[in-house]
This record gives structure tokens, C-alpha cells and sequence, in this order.
């Protein structure tokens, strides 16, 4: 199949005009002929038997615009394109399932972890890959193929290796399936968790924390691992405070650096660098819900002031940027504006003065770095330089005088951003992310008292439940009041999660009976028959593998999750399937826990609550003092306490919370796994026994 010659697109408007993404949408006028994913693209390749060119990618993706830019807005490139291929666009937020599979099949294929744009030929008939890679440049650079030379030479290699590829697909085939296959355990044991915690250890990076060399990603399931093990080392008498320290270490290095945006809040992905200076710009919504829950349960351990100012700024973020009209989150912030990555964070000196007076400058430039050499491509993005006391030592004043300075300025500097041309948003709803986030804030609403961010995640939940919950079904995906396509494993795990955090926050009747609902859907849909859940349910589209995922990647693996939530209903509503389902899961998937436990950091959260059940903690009575008790059983750092209270008001509880009568005055329940002891009336009583 040879090419040449070009055709006239001017006009042009591909398939991709009517999706719901919007970065499927910045590709509807590419001159490539691009389909969304779906039985008319796929059929066309099977008919005409042409390969399938499938394209992944996301809207806040820096290099993938670089390739549209270079690529597929090039008439001669996508004429090559269009005459070669059948091409298929994927957004990968909104087919996290196409995405796995075919991030597995590039590793396979290549033996290198993949990214975004992925590129992958697929064979037409049976949609196996037999080539891929990620970003392709439009002439040969740093041993890379020009994009159209590729294109001609694997159009040509299929046509003469036809024997050869269908053998590499066979085992391409097989060898997915393999990777679902797995030792299961016989019982249930807890070396996996002292294991992670000495990996940990081994990869934690001294100089300015986190773990492994650059690029560095925050890594949040990982940070919590250690600080839930130092929690756990401290109630046994025997304190790992290194375990403390590496959380902290990480978390106070984070909040210092570049990655965090030190006049907005929130954090960006990950820094290109070991130091934390310079991020890859794109603000995603799922690291800042997990990390937002993070610092606050690392606040609520350590009393750092510095974690619980995190918070606030970032729920700020969120409420003022990232969340709807309507109520749900949206998706992410784009790394580029006016066409350059970071140009929306960076300054000059010169932008600083001119809103800054003096004094306020001199302070200013010296905490966040102004004072020194440019650190981004000729300009300076902010990081902390000094602390508050070093500055007050220098400058002379006091820390409170200092840090007065900085917030005036901030703000000053803030307002004059805000002006810029901002950096593109994916305004789709997910509800995966949006489930990510509500935990977020909901965890941070209870540890520092914040109502109002309880508030912003029930608008969020609400949403969902109106918009993509339908007769007993979950969507995945809402834009401009569309919601479509199946959810996944996370969109119902992480919901449920997310909603047992917010009824730690505040009781609301029907919440409770919508987790029950997500979770007996899991159960019916997505159960594996040798334990734990597949990604996709039994009614999903066929596709070449059907992944259980079992290892933390951006998210924590949703069947970490899924043990997780379905133990702690399990206790909670005294629902044996629920805590079968917990303990299959884990030993369905033991291998992997005990090959490699430091990726598995969310199915060992589950695996320390199956091994050591937290206490259920509910509390019922009448506003006054059950808001009183509440707030404190459920303020301290105590990571595997759930604690609900529920007013004597409340209408009819499911299973075991039917149990949980009012009494005449305030009254607490306290289980731990399936032992409960007698009902406590007073407070101080409670408080002594739960510590």
C-alpha cells in the first residue's frame, strides 16, 4: 500500500465533530479522517482490510498537541494517513479500558513503559497491535523515524509480513492473557506490609524526598503507605519514625516546590526535575483530590501548619476553578497557553516589581527565587527559596510581619495572573476523578472543620447521581448535560469510597443505600471467578483482554479499592458477602502483592484492615451533641476508624446499623471487626476507649 500526493481539506470536518471530549473535539477539523472508537470505524477497517492508526491521547497533553500541531493538522501527513489507515482517535480519560490494554501491548512490544500520545497499529480484523510507540516527529530526530516515513514503512511491512504479524499476535494474545493469571493465596499474611515498607525505604529519594530520580511524580499512594505504617508502628508501642519522616520529608518538600502552584494551589503533575522546581504544567483533578486528602490526614498527624495552608488553598482551587455550575468537578488545566507550556505560572522580575512596592518585592523575590538565576527557559517559576524564619532573620522583622508581606503580595501577584490568557480546561465530568476528589474533600472538610468543602462535594455527588446514575446504571462520562459510555471498576469503587468519607463528614439518608447500590452492581458485573474484579462489566464491549487491575499507576488500583470499601461495609452493615468479597479479592490477586508490594500500596490498606479491622464507630443522638462527639472521634489521625453519626431523626438504616438504636440521650457503638462492645453514653468514656 503506497502513497503519494496530497488532497484538499480546507473544508474539512471529520467524524469526530459530534464526541463529547474535548480533546477528541480539538481534533474535529484535522485534516486526518479520524473516528471516534466504535463499530463504524472498526467495521470500515475490516471491510476495506485496512490497518487501524489508533491515536491516544488527552486534552492536557503536552506532547500530544506538539504531535497534532506537527502531524495530523499537516494536509501531506494525513492525506499519507487517510489513504494507508483507518485512523481512531481516543480520548484516554474517557476509555481508560482501551488505554490499558493497549499501554500493556506497547510495553510488551517494545519492552518500555509507554505515554501519551500512544501511537499503535492494529491489525483490521481482530484489533490486535503488531507496532506501536508514543510520539513520532515529523522529520528523523533523536533516533526517531519521521511520522510519515513510519507510516509508508509499516503500511509496507504489513502487506509483505502478513505470516510473521499474525504469530506475533497470537502471542500477543496470549501473553495478555497471561498477565491476568496469578498464585492466589492460601491465607492471608502481613509481611507484604513490612516488605513495601522497606522498598520504600530503598527507593525514597534523601535530598528532597520522594521516590526514585527525575522525572519525579508525587506518588500519594505510596505516602500514605508510610504514613499509615508509622501510625501502625506507633499503636504497637514500637514507633517507625523514619517511616514519619519520609512521608513528611516528601510532603513539606512538595508543598515548597515548583510542582505546587505557590500563588493558586493546587499541584501540577509531576517535576521534571529531582528538586520539585519545575513541574510538566497540566493541573490534573484526581492527583489534587488524592493529594488534598493526604495533607490533611498528614496534618491531622503531624499539627504542620504548612499542610493544613495546603488544603486551604487547594479546596480553594478547586471550588473556584475546577468545579461546575452544575456541581461536578471538571478534568484537568492544560500545560500550555498561547501556545507555550507554563506560560501562564512563570514571571520576571520585571512583572513582580511593577505591582510589588519595595519592600514587598525584596521579600518576595528571596522566598520564591526572583532573586536568582532564571530556572524555565529564560523566565522564573516560583518555588519556596527560604523559609519564613530565615526571612524574618535576614529582613530583620518578625515571622508574622513576614508572612503578612508574602500573603499581600501573593495576592497582589495572583490578581495580575489572573488576567492572562489561562491555560485551556477540560470541562468534561468523569466521574472516576470526580469520586477521587469528593473523597478529597470530604477528608479535608473533616480534619480541619471546613463545611463549606463538605458542601462542594455533595454538590458534586449529587450531580452524579442525577446525571449519571440511571436505572441502576453508572456512566462514565457528562459533557454539556451528555452523559455516556459504561463505567469502569473506579468510577464505582472510588464513588463509594468517596462516599463513605463524606458521611464521615455529615449523615444524609439515601447516601448510604447509593453505595449499597454501586456496590452490589460491582458484585453482579465485575466479579472475577478466582477472586477480585475485572475493569470492565460483564456487558461491556468485547475487547482483546479484560484487565483486573491489581497495581497502582496516577490512581490507586481499583481493586485496592474495591477490597478496601467492600471490607468496610461489610463490618458496617454486618454484610458477609461484602467481607468475601474483600478477602477473595486479596487472595486473588496475591501474587502480585507479594512479588512487587510497593505497587500494590492500595490493596495493602485493604490487606491491614482485613488482617486488623478498624473500629466502626457510630454515633447516634440529637444535633447539639452529636455534633460534638463527632468532631472528636473524628478529627485525630486514625486511618482505618470509619465513624458515622447519625441523628435519631434518621430514617431506616440497611442491614446491622438497623442495630444502632437512639437511646434518650447521646449514645456511641463501637465495633471493632465483628466485636462491638456495649453501648458508651458518655464522652470521655468513648475517648479513652477508642485510644
Amino acid at each position: 500500500m503506497r502513497y503519494s500526493g496530497m488532497q484538499n481539506h480546507s473544508d474539512y470536518t471529520n467524524h469526530l465533530a459530534g464526541e463529547t471530549s474535548p480533546y477528541l473535539l480539538q481534533h474535529a477539523r484535522n485534516p486526518v479522517d479520524w473516528y471516534p472508537w466504535g463499530p463504524a470505524a472498526l467495521a470500515k477497517a475490516r471491510r476495506e482490510n485496512r490497518p487501524v492508526l489508533l491515536s491516544i491521547g488527552y486534552s492536557a497533553c503536552h506532547w500530544c498537541h506538539v504531535m497534532a500541531h506537527e502531524s495530523f493538522e499537516d494536509p501531506e501527513t494525513a492525506a499519507l494517513m487517510n489513504a494507508l489507515f483507518v485512523n481512531i482517535k481516543v480520548d484516554r480519560e474517557e476509555r481508560p479500558d482501551l488505554d490499558r490494554i493497549y499501554q500493556t501491548a506497547h510495553s510488551l512490544l517494545t519492552q518500555r513503559p509507554g505515554g501519551w500520545p500512544l501511537t499503535v497499529f492494529l491489525t483490521p480484523h481482530d484489533q490486535v497491535p503488531f507496532f506501536a510507540g508514543t510520539y513520532f516527529p515529523p522529520s528523523p530526530r533523536h533516533g526517531l523515524p519521521s511520522f510519515r516515513d513510519l507510516l509508508q514503512r509499516i503500511a509496507d511491512y504489513l502487506d509483505s509480513h502478513a505470516g510473521e504479524i499474525a504469530q506475533q499476535n497470537h502471542s500477543m494474545l496470549e501473553a495478555l492473557q497471561s498477565l491476568e493469571q496469578g498464585r492466589q493465596a492460601g491465607a492471608l499474611a502481613a509481611h507484604p506490609l513490612d516488605s513495601a515498607r522497606q522498598v520504600l525505604e530503598q527507593n525514597f529519594e534523601a535530598g528532597a524526598g520522594g521516590f526514585g530520580a527525575a522525572p519525579k511524580f508525587p506518588h500519594p499512594t505510596s505516602i500514605e503507605r508510610l504514613l499509615r505504617h508509622w501510625a501502625r508502628s506507633r499503636d504497637a508501642g514500637n514507633e517507625d519514625r523514619r517511616a514519619r519522616h519520609m512521608a513528611v520529608y516528601t510532603l513539606e518538600h512538595m508543598a515548597h516546590g515548583g510542582i505546587y502552584d505557590q500563588l493558586g494551589g493546587g499541584f501540577c503533575r509531576y517535576s521534571v526535575d529531582a528538586h520539585w522546581m519545575i513541574p510538566h504544567f497540566e493541573k490534573m483533578l484526581y492527583d489534587n483530590g488524592a493529594l488534598l486528602a493526604l495533607y490533611a490526614e498528614a496534618g491531622a498527624a503531624t499539627g504542620n501548619a504548612l499542610f493544613e495552608r495546603i488544603c486551604h488553598e487547594t479546596a480553594g482551587w478547586v471550588m473556584r476553578e475546577m468545579q461546575a455550575p452544575e456541581g461536578g468537578y471538571y478534568s484537568s488545566l492544560d500545560a500550555d497557553s498561547e501556545g507555550e507550556e507554563g506560560r501562564f505560572y512563570v514571571w520576571t522580575p520585571q512583572e513582580a516589581r511593577a505591582v510589588l512596592d519595595e519592600q514587598s518585592y525584596a521579600v518576595f523575590a528571596r522566598r520564591y527565587g526572583l532573586d536568582q538565576a532564571a530556572n524555565f527557559e529564560g523566565r522564573w517559576h516560583l518555588y519556596v527559596r527560604h523559609d519564613t524564619r530565615a526571612l524574618a532573620e535576614h529582613f530583620g522583622m518578625t515571622q508574622e510581619a513576614v508572612r503578612s508581606l508574602i500573603d499581600g503580595a501573593r495576592a497582589k501577584l495572583l490578581a495580575v495572573r489572573a488576567q492572562r490568557v489561562r491555560p485551556g480546561r477540560d470541562d468534561k465530568v468523569l466521574t472516576a476523578w470526580n469520586g477521587l476528589m469528593i473523597r478529597g474533600m470530604a477528608i479535608a472538610a473533616r480534619h480541619l472543620q471546613q463545611p463549606e468543602w463538605a458542601a462542594s462535594a455533595t454538590r458534586a455527588l449529587d450531580f452524579i447521581r442525577t446525571t449519571l446514575w440511571r436505572d441502576t446504571r453508572l456512566l462514565a462520562t457528562c459533557k454539556d448535560g451528555k452523559a455516556h459510555l459504561n463505567a469502569y471498576l473506579d468510577d464505582h469503587v472510588y464513588l463509594i469510597d468517596a462516599i463513605l468519607e463524606l458521611l464521615q463528614v455529615r449523615w444524609r439518608d439515601g447516601d448510604l443505600e447509593f453505595a449499597v447500590a454501586l456496590a452490589e452492581r460491582v458484585l453482579a458485573h465485575f466479579s472475577a471467578p478466582d477472586g477480585g474484579f475485572f475493569f470492565t462489566s460483564d456487558d461491556h464491549e468485547a475487547l482483546i483482554q479484560r484487565p483486573r487491575p491489581a497495581h497502582d499507576d496516577a490512581m490507586p488500583a481499583g481493586n485496592g479499592i474495591a477490597a478496601k470499601v467492600f471490607g468496610r461495609l461489610g463490618h458496617l452493615l454486618g454484610e458477609a458477602r461484602y467481607l468475601a468479597a474483600a478477602e477473595a479479592t486479596l487472595k486473588g490477586l496475591w501474587s502480585g502483592i507479594e512479588t512487587a508490594p510497593h505497587g500494590h500500596t492500595s490493596l495493602l490498606v485493604a490487606l491491614e484492615e482485613s488482617l486488623s479491622p478498624g473500629q466502626t464507630v457510630v454515633i447516634r443522638g440529637n444535633a447539639g451533641d452529636l455534633a460534638d462527639w463527632q468532631r472528636e472521634v473524628a478529627l485525630p489521625y486514625a486511618p482505618a476508624r470509619l465513624t458515622l453519626a447519625i441523628p435519631d431523626s434518621a430514617g431506616t438504616l440497611p442491614g446491622a446499623l438497623a442495630a444502632r438504636a437512639p437511646q434518650a440521650g447521646t449514645v456511641a457503638y463501637v465495633c471493632t471487626g465483628t466485636a462491638c462492645s456495649a453501648p458508651v453514653t458518655r464522652l470521655a468514656e468513648l475517648l479513652t476507649q477508642l485510644d
